[in-house]
């Protein structure tokens, strides 16, 4: 167990390599917030993307006009309450609309970054509260968008057994 900085406790994974260093993970799902699990300055290994090297790669069909069309949708009928941006659902499109051609080139060029999440309690049937994070509505289409394209390449993978 370590103490990081914010004073929670955290586990590291051990890699095997005593040289390398683990990667910080919660105790439990009960554990009183997340610890250095997710680091915002890197999203690719080496931060460069190449999306447009392959006409055929991963983030071309991300950010498809089609596979983000039906990532709004799905974003919109779902609902859901705004981010830390305030941003609700019914203001989506509008900066969707505007705001396409940056977001698109951001992510291509591996300079997206999502917004922090709100963080609200929710009370539980044993009378305790549960921390959920809430992103913003347009990280939400990011979100979708990106699950709509990975879902299917590695669901087939998993086992029948495996929940969760």
């Amino acid at each position: 167990m370590n103490v990081t900085k914010t004073g929670a406790k955290c586990s590291q994974l051990s890699t095997g390599n005593s040289h390398m260093e683990g990667s910080l993970q919660k105790n439990s799902a009960e554990h009183e917030g997340y610890v250095g699990v997710h680091n915002p300055e890197r999203i690719t290994e080496n931060n460069i993307t190449n999306a447009n090297k392959s006409k055929d790669g991963l983030l071309k069909k991300i950010l498809d006009r089609n596979n983000m069309n039906k990532a709004y949708k799905k974003v919109k009928s779902n609902k859901g309450t705004h981010g830390v941006d305030g941003m609700g659902v019914d203001e989506l499109l509008q900066y969707l609309k505007e705001n396409k051609d940056q977001l698109k080139q951001s992510i291509l060029d591996g300079k997206y970054r999502p917004n922090p999440v709100r963080r609200v309690e929710i009370d539980k049937e044993n009378g305790k509260k549960r921390k959920l994070g809430i992103p913003t509505v347009v990280d939400r289409v990011v979100q979708q968008a990106i699950a709509q394209v990975l879902t299917p390449i590695f669901e087939q993978q998993f086992s029948v057994n495996s929940f969760g």
